[in-house]
């Protein structure tokens, strides 16, 4: 098995699917996670094939698209495997870790067992945060039909996976239900690093927005 050939061919193969996306999970954010990852597997040590893997593929059928079914993208992410003719091994590892990615609520606890898990998450969700965090927020909220913001519609801390992405509140109320907490639930010295500045970031960003929702300056 090419290694590199396999990562290339994923990389065309994601680049393919969500080019032109618009809801924030298009084929450039698959390739800041990419970078990202790949960046902090050289600080923390892990098998830099399947970090690279995992992170191409861990958008290929998010559960947001499909109704909230988590296993399209694993079984989706296996099909194409399997084509490369990918170790069984590296397949399983690469499944688990979509699988097991995605923010599920405030009070949901993370199941990432693996370095190269805990980094492709931790890459995914420093997407998340700061400047590009925000755009992408309200990329899927314009995309979805949310409102923007409304001070009637009061955050909640979902307690189970249904909750959470049954939850259609403004899209400001996303910072305060998952953007906001992210930071604590960094899984590596690198991500927990870089995720202060960008959580700093969102705080002023939403200080702001509420001195202009008063009219203020």
């Amino acid at each position: 098995m090419d290694k590199e050939s396999v990562i290339r061919k994923t990389e065309e193969h994601i680049k393919n699917k969500l080019s032109g996306e618009s809801s924030g999970h298009d084929w450039w954010h698959v390739y800041r996670v990419w970078k990202m990852a790949i960046n902090i597997c050289k600080e923390e040590k892990a098998d830099l094939f399947v970090v690279q893997l995992a992170s191409l593929l861990h958008d290929i059928s998010d559960w947001k698209f499909n109704s909230g079914d988590d296993d399209v993208g694993p079984k989706l992410a296996r099909e194409w495997l399997e084509k490369m003719q990918v170790d069984e091994e590296t397949i399983s590892h690469v499944c688990i870790i979509i699988k097991e990615m995605s923010f599920k609520g405030a009070d949901v606890p993370s199941q990432m067992k693996t370095k190269e898990g805990m980094i492709v998450q931790d890459a995914d969700r420093l997407d998340a945060i700061g400047a590009m965090g925000i755009a992408r927020t309200f990329a899927y909220g314009g995309h979805k039909g949310r409102e923007i913001y409304n001070p009637n519609i009061k955050p909640k801390r979902h307690k189970s996976f249904e909750e959470y992405k049954n939850n259609k509140s403004p899209t400001i109320n996303h910072f305060y239900e998952k953007l906001l907490l992210l930071k604590d639930l960094m899984n590596t010295k690198t991500g927990k690093k870089i995720a202060e500045e960008r959580h700093e970031f969102m705080k002023q960003f939403l200080d702001r927005f509420f001195n202009e929702w008063e009219g203020k300056s």
